[in-house]
């Protein structure tokens, strides 16, 4: 679990508007464990999202949708092992390999299970659990054309509960959450809507260098 002091010291580094020396994490371009990130979905140009609003039907859990906005602190996820499991801070995640990902304001995982979707009837994503600590179904599978996971790459998340691909339906809410995008368990990765790369973060380098950060934020 990360301490209170760690978490006040990674809002302060997501929100200064500075950009850091390259180091080798940048210059190497992996996506590695313990990396706080936002995701671009690349077919809308939005990023995954959440904030402390629950569905009104469905499971009832804290709602998960994309936005525009780029600056929104609310889209930024830490990248974990799967519950029970542990990876190395600065390790690069491989193509196919499971990982959780945990939204970093509100401490829940990305969640996927068999209710529908509020606006498409599609698979519902939510986010769910406490302090990061939840289920299997928090559990995501890496899809990726290359050996390690890079942050310029198109990937695509398969839920390993139930097969879904994380997407966007193509709708959006109204109130209290207007123009923001349902984003939704799919049944078919050839589906708009499935292509995701990482955007501004906070890069954990590979170990085999001394600690270093590769700060994107704008």
């Amino acid at each position: 679990m990360i301490s209170y002091k760690s978490q006040t010291w990674i809002v302060v580094a997501l929100t200064v508007f500075t950009r850091f020396p390259q180091s080798f994490a940048a210059k190497k371009n992996f996506v590695t464990c313990g990396s706080i990130v936002k995701l671009l979905n690349t077919d809308y140009n939005v990023r995954l999202h959440s904030h402390d609003v629950k569905y009104g039907s469905g499971s009832g859990q804290q709602s998960v949708t994309a936005i525009e906005l780029k600056e929104d602190v609310n889209s930024h996820w830490i990248i974990k092992a799967p519950t029970d499991k542990y990876c190395e801070r600065g390790e690069p995640i491989k193509c196919d390999e499971i990982i959780r990902l945990e939204h970093l304001t509100t401490k829940k995982n990305l969640h996927s299970h068999y209710f529908a979707s509020p606006l498409s009837g599609d698979q519902e994503v939510s986010a769910y659990g406490n302090n990061g600590f939840g289920d299997t179904g928090d559990h995501w599978q890496l899809l990726c054309s290359n050996d390690v996971w890079l942050r310029d790459a198109r990937v695509r998340f398969r839920h390993v509960d139930t097969g879904a691909y994380l997407g966007l339906s193509g709708r959006s809410f109204g109130r209290p959450i207007a123009g923001q995008m349902e984003v939704a368990g799919l049944g078919s990765l050839h589906r708009d809507g499935t292509r995701w790369t990482t955007a501004e973060g906070l890069y954990i380098a590979p170990k085999e260098k001394e600690a270093e950060y590769a700060h994107t934020e704008l």
